[in-house]
């Protein structure tokens, strides 16, 4: 028996079409479209018995074709500071995180866009973890939408909403998965929909320079760089797609990001190592590197992980970086460490995924329905 389609995830072009092919007809389907959007997205219903004004045999066919299901998941865990940390699961072998973090003023949830990565960046926990593949929009979506469950944050245009940022900051490089997330993230900044603003969404990529021009005009979202170095022969070390990417081509790609402006400034990630890249001589080179770019500079204390190579800057020495990049008029908070106690803090998260061979798949799935045989002709 084929296992029911989700919609979470579908544009309302695809969410047509599908139920075009489920048999609804055409002068119903508008209205069937509109109905469905607002209930999934701006009312968080989890399955279709929840939406009421919709007609029975309607509701009837949808649960036979069609799911809202979100990921299962793992584990839920919530840090001593509040941090809150999910991992999430699609099918064998597929984990990926999820982190919420609550502030004063925000809530931002930090989302995933592969399971595991192919960057190798040496600070990140993620890239000791291969890529296993890219997150479909559906699991993109899904992340936000558990948050929202577990936080009581519904309906999304709600006041005093929990979780009011979006940052593509978790495990992958979501510029890998430009078409994936382009297409979650399209959904999250609906005004119909889960209706964050533009403003409170925040795409990180290390640099894939090709595919920043594309975020900016097609997601159009604000834009994080993960910098960590001044010189090449460095960042290539720490971030190795510099190789590919150096910085020169990077900030030029930053230069011209359109919407890129005071009111929009790109953020430059530099997680602050220990005697690697930590000195008054590379503060200085990274106000330099950033001169002429409407920039915001975080400096990330390294958050430490098991067989990690590199050690978190002396404090007294962060705040002296600090010092020389606010002198030259960039703000550049410090970026205070969260959920370090749950693995959760930037450059931490991790799942156990890894890449399923197809013959070991191929095996898996006919032991799947050999057993799944036994059981349908097992006695009640």
């Amino acid at each position: 028996m084929t296992s029911p389609a989700t919609l979470i995830g579908l544009d309302r072009a695809a969410l047509k079409a599908a139920l075009a092919e489920a048999g609804v007809p055409d002068k119903q389907l508008s209205m069937r479209v509109g109905q469905l959007w607002n209930w999934t997205y701006v009312h968080g219903a989890r399955d279709f018995a929840a939406m009421t004004n919709l007609a029975r045999d309607f509701r009837t066919l949808l649960e036979e074709r069609f799911t809202l299901a979100r990921p299962d998941i793992v584990t839920a865990q919530v840090s001593q500071d509040g941090t809150r940390k999910w991992l999430l699961r699609t099918g064998p072998g597929i984990e990926f995180e999820t982190v919420y973090i609550p502030e004063e003023d925000r809530g931002t949830l930090c989302v995933s866009s592969q399971v595991g990565c192919t960057l190798t960046c040496k600070f990140c926990h993620t890239g000791t973890q291969k890529l296993v593949r890219n997150l479909t929009p559906g699991e993109i979506l899904g992340q936000i939408m558990i948050a929202k469950d577990a936080l009581a944050d519904w309906p999304s245009t709600a006041p005093d909403r929990k979780v009011t940022n979006i940052v593509m900051m978790g495990m992958g490089e979501p510029l890998y998965n430009f078409d994936n997330v382009k297409a979650a993230l399209a959904i999250a900044m609906d005004g119909d929909a889960i209706a964050l603003s533009r403003r409170r969404v925040t795409l990180s990529t290390a640099g894939v320079v090709p595919m920043i021009p594309r975020a900016g005009s097609e997601i159009g979202s604000g834009l994080a760089i993960s910098l960590h170095a001044v010189r090449d022969d460095l960042r290539n070390e720490i971030v190795p797609i510099n190789k590919k990417y150096p910085i020169g081509e990077l900030l030029d790609a930053c230069r011209s990001y359109p919407g890129a402006s005071n009111a929009r400034r790109i953020t430059f990630e530099y997680v602050m190592l220990k005697d690697v890249n930590d000195s008054i001589a590379d503060a200085k080179e990274l106000v330099r590197l950033v001169k002429g770019i409407p920039a915001k500079i975080n400096l990330i204390p390294f958050n430490a992980w098991p067989g990690a190579p590199y050690a978190c800057s002396d404090w007294s020495q962060i705040e002296k970086f600090a010092e020389v990049v606010n002198r030259a008029g960039y703000a550049s908070p410090v970026r205070t460490p969260r959920g370090r106690d749950i693995m959760a803090a930037c450059g931490q998260l991790k799942s156990e995924s890894v890449k399923e061979r197809a013959s070991a798949r191929q095996a898996r799935e006919a032991l799947e329905q050999v057993q799944s045989g036994q059981l349908a002709r097992m006695p009640n």
